[in-house]
């Protein structure tokens, strides 16, 4: 006998499951960005790195995070490639503003956010433009 349960469980709208995606693309890039942000801090500490290279790297965390993360949720997400990657950028600016305002409790987005966000947004979107599947040709 068939479970009817199931069915109505998987049968669930299709933006809700993309938005989840997205989310997890999120966590995903937060991750990455904190890691290749702690390498960086390695690097500097070594002496290998100057100072004033860490602003530059906080970019490339971020773009690096954003892209790991767009791919995740452009593979996952289908037909919703344009829309997940910015998404997964979005949620990872999020994400990092929420832990400066904890860390810093004063932190403005006028003290170099727009850079961070614009390094976001174009980190996403670069996987949500190149993994959209090509439309398919119609035949007569």
């Amino acid at each position: 006998m068939k479970k009817q349960g199931r069915r109505q469980e998987e049968g669930g709208s299709p933006w809700l499951g993309a938005m989840c995606e997205i989310l997890k693309g999120g966590v995903l890039a937060g991750v990455t960005a904190i890691l290749s942000l702690l390498a960086c801090a390695a690097l500097v500490s070594a002496g290998i790195l100057p100072v004033r290279a860490m602003e530059g790297g906080v970019m490339a965390a971020c773009v690096l995070g954003a892209l790991v993360g767009g791919a995740y949720a452009v593979h996952r997400c289908g037909g919703r490639s344009l829309a997940a990657g910015p998404g997964v950028g979005a949620v990872l600016f999020l994400l990092l503003l929420t832990a400066g305002l904890i860390a810093y409790e004063g932190t403005s987005v006028a003290n170099g956010g727009v850079r961070i966000l614009c390094a976001c947004l174009c980190g996403g979107a670069i996987p949500g433009i190149l993994g959209r599947k090509p439309k398919k040709k119609r035949r007569r």
